[in-house]
């Protein structure tokens, strides 16, 4: 019976988003949307899904507890030629602080790339342009409470600048991986960009007035306040195929499922579902897919990790298809000492 469970969960989790009207998406109404992009590239090529299978830094932004998996210190970098030139990148840290207390920084970083300034007077340019530079920088805090249950908070600091307006805040985390015991299932949950309503500010609002005595007359702009993309996770991952696998046993192969239920607070329920195939723990296989979502769809991905001494590096890959906005392609180093 409970393994029959096990598979009947995922189904379960995404037939929720059948009975909830498309009218009601709430589409482009939060602010810091590049909040919501896909960091890890081990995620990526899972589809996306990481909220219960996520291990060591590179698992922060979509759960904190992911840092607990840390067994001394871990390092991680990656970046992305993002659609439209888009480029974005993370350097992440974490470590052991003791037996059950870890810590990590996660830095994310986006880059639009230089854009031409067009006005109504000019709209094939005027010459100059402009940029978007948003930034994320997390701090976070998890412990091991038992030895299957992890729990974990971040604090956000986060900027979003367009040409000379930009706006900043601070946002919270917070996570949790549980082992349920039932056939080897992990069970994670995530609540991400918890914060207060956002209000853009800068020289651009400011607007000059004609026909005064005062030259340097003008006015400030003021814009609406929106609010951040407040995002919960839910999602199980279990290992079908390994050492330690409650379905079938192997020493050299593992398979792992992981599935994640996404709700934005500016978008309708979708999910993410991925397989991973790893050999030795050496080299491993990805793929995955992104359900209900409007543009991303299939996702591949590959890894391996590398033994330099005491050391461990792992390099991995990420490719997904965003349909009509074309495709990525991510690499992704971490480094275990």
């Amino acid at each position: 019976m409970k393994k029959i469970l096990v598979f009947i969960f995922p189904l379960v989790l995404f037939g929720q988003y059948r009975s909830i009207p498309d009218v009601v998406t709430k589409v482009a109404t939060s602010a810091g949307s590049f909040l919501k992009l896909e960091t890890s590239a081990r995620a990526i090529g899972m589809g996306g899904s990481h909220v219960a299978s996520g291990r060591g830094v590179s698992g922060i932004p979509y759960n904190p507890s992911s840092v607990a998996y840390v067994e001394k210190n871990e390092a991680y970098f990656s970046q992305v030629q993002y659609i439209a030139d888009i480029t974005h990148g993370v350097l992440t840290y974490g470590t052991r602080l003791g037996s059950s207390d870890f810590i990590g920084l996660h830095l994310f970083y986006l880059d639009s790339g230089p854009m031409e300034v067009t006005t109504a007077e000019f709209p094939d340019g005027t010459g100059e342009d402009f940029k978007v530079l948003s930034l994320s920088a997390r701090a976070t805090y998890a412990r091991s409470l038992t030895d299957r249950l992890k729990v974990g908070g971040s604090i956000n600091y986060i900027r979003d600048r367009i040409a000379e307006t930009d706006m900043q805040a601070v946002s919270y985390d917070i996570g949790s991986n549980f082992d349920t015991g039932i056939y080897g299932t992990l069970l994670g949950m995530s609540i991400t960009n918890f914060g207060p309503e956002v209000q853009y500010k800068g020289e651009d609002l400011i607007v000059p007035v004609d026909g005064t005595l005062d030259p340097d007359s003008s006015l400030q702009r003021i814009t609406d306040k929106f609010p951040l993309p407040l995002t919960f996770r839910l999602g199980i991952e279990n290992t079908l195929v390994g050492p330690n696998s409650a379905f079938l046993k192997n020493e050299n192969n593992t398979v792992m499922l992981s599935v994640d239920g996404i709700k934005s607070s500016d978008y309708v329920v979708y999910g993410s579902m991925g397989l991973e195939y790893g050999w030795n723990q050496m080299y491993f296989l990805r793929a995955g897919s992104h359900l209900n979502h409007d543009t991303a769809g299939l996702s591949l991905g590959a890894g391996a990790n590398i033994r330099l001494g005491r050391m461990m590096l792992t390099i991995d890959y990420a490719y997904v298809n965003y349909d009509i906005l074309n495709s990525t392609n991510q690499f992704a180093i971490s480094l275990k000492f």
